[in-house]
Protein backbone atom coordinates (compact mmCIF):
# COMPACT_ATOMS: atom_id res chain seq x y z
CA UNK A 1 0.00 0.00 0.00
CA UNK A 2 2.84 2.40 0.86
CA UNK A 3 4.53 1.61 -2.44
CA UNK A 4 1.35 2.44 -4.37
CA UNK A 5 1.03 5.76 -2.53
CA UNK A 6 4.67 6.63 -3.24
CA UNK A 7 4.33 5.78 -6.93
CA UNK A 8 1.10 7.79 -7.21
CA UNK A 9 2.77 10.79 -5.53
CA UNK A 10 5.73 10.52 -7.89
CA UNK A 11 3.45 10.43 -10.93
CA UNK A 12 1.56 13.52 -9.73
CA UNK A 13 4.83 15.37 -9.13
CA UNK A 14 6.15 14.43 -12.57
CA UNK A 15 2.90 15.60 -14.22
CA UNK A 16 3.06 18.95 -12.38
CA UNK A 17 6.72 19.43 -13.25
CA UNK A 18 6.10 18.50 -16.87
CA UNK A 19 3.34 21.06 -17.02
CA UNK A 20 5.60 23.74 -15.53
CA UNK A 21 8.32 22.96 -18.04
CA UNK A 22 5.76 23.15 -20.82
CA UNK A 23 4.55 26.54 -19.58
CA UNK A 24 8.13 27.79 -19.38
CA UNK A 25 8.83 26.69 -22.93
CA UNK A 26 5.49 28.01 -24.13
CA UNK A 27 6.16 31.44 -22.68
CA UNK A 28 9.36 31.61 -24.72
CA UNK A 29 7.34 31.56 -27.94
CA UNK A 30 7.39 34.73 -30.00
CA UNK A 31 3.65 34.43 -30.79
CA UNK A 32 1.30 36.09 -28.33
CA UNK A 33 -1.74 33.80 -27.79
CA UNK A 34 -4.06 36.81 -27.53
CA UNK A 35 -2.84 38.18 -30.85
CA UNK A 36 -3.19 34.74 -32.39
CA UNK A 37 -6.80 34.45 -31.22
CA UNK A 38 -7.62 37.95 -32.43
CA UNK A 39 -6.08 37.24 -35.82
CA UNK A 40 -8.04 34.01 -36.01
CA UNK A 41 -11.37 35.73 -35.36
CA UNK A 42 -10.53 38.70 -37.59
CA UNK A 43 -10.64 36.41 -40.63
CA UNK A 44 -13.95 34.85 -39.72
CA UNK A 45 -17.11 36.43 -40.99
CA UNK A 46 -19.51 33.77 -39.82
CA UNK A 47 -19.95 31.37 -36.92
CA UNK A 48 -18.57 33.84 -34.40
CA UNK A 49 -19.09 32.88 -30.75
CA UNK A 50 -22.29 34.35 -29.45
CA UNK A 51 -21.37 34.25 -25.75
CA UNK A 52 -18.38 34.22 -23.43
CA UNK A 53 -19.05 30.60 -22.51
CA UNK A 54 -18.93 29.55 -26.15
CA UNK A 55 -15.71 31.48 -26.62
CA UNK A 56 -14.12 29.74 -23.64
CA UNK A 57 -15.27 26.34 -24.86
CA UNK A 58 -13.70 27.05 -28.23
CA UNK A 59 -10.30 27.07 -26.55
CA UNK A 60 -8.34 23.88 -26.09
CA UNK A 61 -8.17 21.99 -22.80
CA UNK A 62 -4.59 23.12 -22.44
CA UNK A 63 -5.53 26.81 -22.60
CA UNK A 64 -8.63 26.43 -20.43
CA UNK A 65 -7.31 24.18 -17.64
CA UNK A 66 -3.62 23.31 -17.78
CA UNK A 67 -2.16 26.79 -18.34
CA UNK A 68 -4.30 28.56 -15.67
CA UNK A 69 -3.46 25.80 -13.17
CA UNK A 70 0.27 26.10 -13.81
CA UNK A 71 0.11 29.89 -13.62
CA UNK A 72 -1.72 29.55 -10.30
CA UNK A 73 1.06 27.32 -8.99
CA UNK A 74 3.63 29.88 -10.17
CA UNK A 75 1.69 32.68 -8.45
CA UNK A 76 1.55 30.64 -5.22
CA UNK A 77 5.31 30.13 -5.32
CA UNK A 78 5.83 33.85 -6.02
CA UNK A 79 3.97 34.85 -2.84
CA UNK A 80 6.42 32.88 -0.71
CA UNK A 81 9.58 33.93 -2.57
CA UNK A 82 11.47 36.98 -1.23
CA UNK A 83 11.24 40.06 -3.43
CA UNK A 84 15.01 40.41 -3.58
CA UNK A 85 15.30 36.86 -4.87
CA UNK A 86 12.65 37.57 -7.50
CA UNK A 87 14.50 40.69 -8.67
CA UNK A 88 17.79 38.81 -9.00
CA UNK A 89 15.98 36.04 -10.88
CA UNK A 90 14.36 38.59 -13.19
CA UNK A 91 17.79 40.09 -13.91
CA UNK A 92 19.19 36.62 -14.59
CA UNK A 93 16.37 35.82 -17.02
CA UNK A 94 16.90 39.21 -18.66
CA UNK A 95 20.51 38.26 -19.36
CA UNK A 96 19.28 35.12 -21.13
CA UNK A 97 17.77 37.29 -23.86
CA UNK A 98 14.38 38.48 -25.09
CA UNK A 99 13.48 34.99 -26.33
CA UNK A 100 13.37 33.80 -22.72
CA UNK A 101 10.03 35.22 -21.56
CA UNK A 102 9.71 33.06 -18.46
CA UNK A 103 8.48 34.85 -15.36
CA UNK A 104 10.45 34.56 -12.09
CA UNK A 105 7.52 32.82 -10.40
CA UNK A 106 7.34 30.20 -13.16
CA UNK A 107 11.10 29.74 -12.99
CA UNK A 108 11.06 29.10 -9.23
CA UNK A 109 8.01 26.86 -9.51
CA UNK A 110 9.90 24.84 -12.12
CA UNK A 111 12.95 24.54 -9.87
CA UNK A 112 10.89 23.42 -6.88
CA UNK A 113 8.85 21.00 -9.00
CA UNK A 114 11.97 19.47 -10.55
CA UNK A 115 13.53 19.15 -7.10
CA UNK A 116 10.54 17.21 -5.81
CA UNK A 117 10.19 15.10 -8.97
CA UNK A 118 13.87 14.14 -9.18
CA UNK A 119 14.08 13.44 -5.44
CA UNK A 120 10.94 11.26 -5.39
CA UNK A 121 11.99 9.54 -8.61
CA UNK A 122 15.42 8.61 -7.25
CA UNK A 123 13.84 7.47 -3.98
CA UNK A 124 11.48 5.14 -5.86
CA UNK A 125 14.21 3.82 -8.15
CA UNK A 126 16.79 3.19 -5.43
CA UNK A 127 14.56 2.37 -2.46
CA UNK A 128 11.58 0.56 -3.99
CA UNK A 129 12.76 -0.88 -7.30
CA UNK A 130 16.49 -1.52 -6.68
CA UNK A 131 15.99 -2.08 -2.90
CA UNK A 132 19.26 -0.42 -1.95
CA UNK A 133 20.31 0.31 1.61
CA UNK A 134 18.88 3.29 3.46
CA UNK A 135 22.16 5.22 3.19
CA UNK A 136 22.45 4.73 -0.58
CA UNK A 137 18.79 5.61 -1.05
CA UNK A 138 19.23 8.79 0.98
CA UNK A 139 22.36 9.81 -0.93
CA UNK A 140 20.76 9.24 -4.35
CA UNK A 141 17.58 11.01 -3.26
CA UNK A 142 19.52 14.06 -2.11
CA UNK A 143 21.63 13.98 -5.28
CA UNK A 144 18.54 13.75 -7.49
CA UNK A 145 16.87 16.63 -5.64
CA UNK A 146 20.01 18.76 -6.01
CA UNK A 147 20.17 17.94 -9.72
CA UNK A 148 16.55 18.95 -10.19
CA UNK A 149 17.10 22.20 -8.28
CA UNK A 150 20.17 23.30 -10.24
CA UNK A 151 19.15 22.01 -13.69
CA UNK A 152 17.07 25.11 -14.66
CA UNK A 153 19.87 27.37 -13.41
CA UNK A 154 22.41 25.56 -15.58
CA UNK A 155 20.09 25.87 -18.56
CA UNK A 156 19.66 29.63 -18.07
CA UNK A 157 23.40 30.15 -17.60
CA UNK A 158 24.03 28.17 -20.79
CA UNK A 159 21.66 30.50 -22.65
CA UNK A 160 23.43 33.53 -21.18
CA UNK A 161 26.85 32.24 -22.24
CA UNK A 162 25.57 31.48 -25.76
CA UNK A 163 24.05 34.94 -26.09
CA UNK A 164 27.19 36.71 -24.84
CA UNK A 165 29.38 34.70 -27.19
CA UNK A 166 27.14 35.61 -30.12
CA UNK A 167 27.24 39.31 -29.17
CA UNK A 168 31.04 39.26 -28.90
CA UNK A 169 31.27 37.60 -32.31
CA UNK A 170 28.87 40.06 -34.00
CA UNK A 171 30.12 43.29 -32.37
CA UNK A 172 33.13 44.06 -34.65
CA UNK A 173 31.05 43.67 -37.83
CA UNK A 174 28.26 45.74 -36.30
CA UNK A 175 30.71 48.53 -35.48
CA UNK A 176 32.02 48.46 -39.05
CA UNK A 177 28.48 48.86 -40.37
CA UNK A 178 27.75 51.65 -37.87
CA UNK A 179 30.92 53.46 -38.88
CA UNK A 180 30.11 53.17 -42.60
CA UNK A 181 26.55 54.41 -42.09
CA UNK A 182 27.61 57.40 -39.94
CA UNK A 183 30.37 58.37 -42.36
CA UNK A 184 27.82 58.17 -45.17
CA UNK A 185 25.70 60.82 -43.46
CA UNK A 186 23.26 58.90 -41.26
CA UNK A 187 22.78 59.73 -37.61
CA UNK A 188 23.73 57.26 -34.92
CA UNK A 189 20.10 56.23 -34.38
CA UNK A 190 19.67 55.68 -38.12
CA UNK A 191 22.85 53.60 -38.21
CA UNK A 192 21.52 51.40 -35.38
CA UNK A 193 18.32 51.07 -37.38
CA UNK A 194 20.32 49.78 -40.34
CA UNK A 195 22.00 47.16 -38.15
CA UNK A 196 18.60 46.12 -36.82
CA UNK A 197 17.21 45.97 -40.34
CA UNK A 198 20.05 44.02 -41.97
CA UNK A 199 20.83 41.43 -39.30
CA UNK A 200 18.91 38.97 -37.17
CA UNK A 201 20.96 38.22 -34.08
CA UNK A 202 20.96 39.16 -30.39
CA UNK A 203 23.00 42.32 -30.92
CA UNK A 204 20.66 43.57 -33.66
CA UNK A 205 17.67 42.83 -31.43
CA UNK A 206 19.34 44.82 -28.63
CA UNK A 207 19.82 47.79 -30.98
CA UNK A 208 16.20 47.51 -32.04
CA UNK A 209 15.10 47.58 -28.40
CA UNK A 210 17.19 50.72 -27.84
CA UNK A 211 15.48 52.41 -30.76
CA UNK A 212 12.04 51.44 -29.44
CA UNK A 213 12.87 52.83 -26.00
CA UNK A 214 14.12 56.08 -27.54
CA UNK A 215 10.87 56.40 -29.49
CA UNK A 216 8.95 55.94 -26.24
CA UNK A 217 10.78 58.89 -24.67
CA UNK A 218 13.80 57.41 -22.91
CA UNK A 219 17.10 59.22 -23.26
CA UNK A 220 19.55 57.60 -25.62
CA UNK A 221 22.30 57.30 -23.02
CA UNK A 222 19.92 55.60 -20.58
CA UNK A 223 18.70 53.20 -23.27
CA UNK A 224 22.29 52.35 -24.19
CA UNK A 225 23.23 51.80 -20.54
CA UNK A 226 20.25 49.48 -20.11
CA UNK A 227 21.34 47.56 -23.20
CA UNK A 228 24.85 47.10 -21.81
CA UNK A 229 23.41 46.01 -18.44
CA UNK A 230 21.07 43.48 -20.05
CA UNK A 231 23.94 41.77 -21.89
CA UNK A 232 26.99 42.23 -19.59
CA UNK A 233 29.69 41.98 -22.25
CA UNK A 234 32.83 43.99 -21.46
CA UNK A 235 33.42 45.06 -25.07
CA UNK A 236 29.85 46.26 -25.46
CA UNK A 237 30.03 48.14 -22.16
CA UNK A 238 33.21 49.89 -23.32
CA UNK A 239 31.58 50.80 -26.62
CA UNK A 240 28.49 52.21 -24.90
CA UNK A 241 30.64 54.26 -22.50
CA UNK A 242 32.60 55.73 -25.43
CA UNK A 243 29.40 56.61 -27.31
CA UNK A 244 27.87 58.30 -24.25
CA UNK A 245 31.05 60.25 -23.59
CA UNK A 246 31.28 61.37 -27.22
CA UNK A 247 27.64 62.45 -27.14
CA UNK A 248 28.14 64.50 -23.98
CA UNK A 249 31.40 66.12 -25.09
CA UNK A 250 30.37 66.75 -28.69
CA UNK A 251 33.13 64.62 -30.23
CA UNK A 252 32.70 63.39 -33.79
CA UNK A 253 30.67 60.18 -33.69
CA UNK A 254 32.29 58.85 -36.87
CA UNK A 255 35.75 59.20 -35.36
CA UNK A 256 34.73 57.40 -32.16
CA UNK A 257 33.12 54.59 -34.15
CA UNK A 258 36.23 54.23 -36.32
CA UNK A 259 38.46 53.94 -33.23
CA UNK A 260 36.10 51.46 -31.57
CA UNK A 261 35.87 49.41 -34.76
CA UNK A 262 39.67 49.17 -35.02
CA UNK A 263 39.96 48.15 -31.37
CA UNK A 264 37.29 45.47 -31.68
CA UNK A 265 38.99 44.08 -34.77
CA UNK A 266 42.30 43.84 -32.89
CA UNK A 267 40.56 42.12 -29.96
CA UNK A 268 38.93 39.63 -32.31
CA UNK A 269 42.31 38.75 -33.79
CA UNK A 270 43.78 38.37 -30.31
CA UNK A 271 40.94 36.05 -29.28
CA UNK A 272 41.58 33.92 -32.35
CA UNK A 273 45.28 33.71 -31.49
CA UNK A 274 44.45 32.82 -27.90
CA UNK A 275 42.12 30.03 -29.04
CA UNK A 276 44.85 28.73 -31.38
CA UNK A 277 47.32 28.64 -28.49
CA UNK A 278 44.86 26.70 -26.31
CA UNK A 279 44.13 24.10 -29.00
CA UNK A 280 47.28 21.92 -28.45
CA UNK A 281 46.62 21.76 -24.70
CA UNK A 282 43.01 20.71 -25.26
CA UNK A 283 44.13 18.04 -27.72
CA UNK A 284 46.35 16.29 -25.16
CA UNK A 285 43.52 14.46 -23.35
CA UNK A 286 41.87 12.89 -26.43
CA UNK A 287 45.29 12.05 -27.87
CA UNK A 288 46.52 10.29 -24.72
CA UNK A 289 43.32 8.46 -23.80
CA UNK A 290 41.75 7.79 -27.24
CA UNK A 291 44.17 8.09 -30.17
CA UNK A 292 47.40 6.67 -28.71
CA UNK A 293 45.80 3.50 -27.26
CA UNK A 294 44.18 2.78 -30.63
CA UNK A 295 47.53 3.24 -32.41
CA UNK A 296 49.27 0.93 -29.92
CA UNK A 297 46.62 -1.74 -30.40
CA UNK A 298 46.90 -1.58 -34.19
CA UNK A 299 50.73 -1.57 -34.24
CA UNK A 300 51.57 -3.86 -31.33
CA UNK A 301 48.53 -6.18 -31.46
CA UNK A 302 49.79 -8.51 -34.23
CA UNK A 303 53.29 -8.66 -32.70
CA UNK A 304 51.82 -9.52 -29.29
CA UNK A 305 49.76 -12.34 -30.82
CA UNK A 306 52.85 -13.76 -32.54
CA UNK A 307 54.78 -13.63 -29.27
CA UNK A 308 52.00 -15.45 -27.44
CA UNK A 309 51.92 -18.17 -30.13
CA UNK A 310 55.67 -18.69 -29.94
CA UNK A 311 57.63 -20.49 -27.26
CA UNK A 312 58.29 -17.28 -25.41
CA UNK A 313 54.58 -16.88 -24.86
CA UNK A 314 54.41 -20.38 -23.36
CA UNK A 315 57.24 -19.58 -20.99
CA UNK A 316 55.46 -16.45 -19.85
Amino acid sequence: MDTIIIIAGALIAIIVVGGLIYIGLREQSDVDPLERRLAEYSHRDEDLPSSLEELELSLSFKERVVIPFMKGVAGFVTRFTPEKQLESTRALLELAGPTNKMEPGTYWAMRIGLTIAFGVGMFIIMGVVARQSALNTLLFTVGGAALGFYLPLLQVKSQIARRQKEVIKALPDALDLLCICVEAGLGFDGAMGKVYEKWDNDLALAFGRVLQEIQLGKLRREALRDMATSIEVADLTTFVAAIIQADQLGVSMAKILRIQSDQMRVKRRQRAQEAAQKAPVKMVIPLVFLVFPSIWIVLLGPALLQVLDSGIGGMV
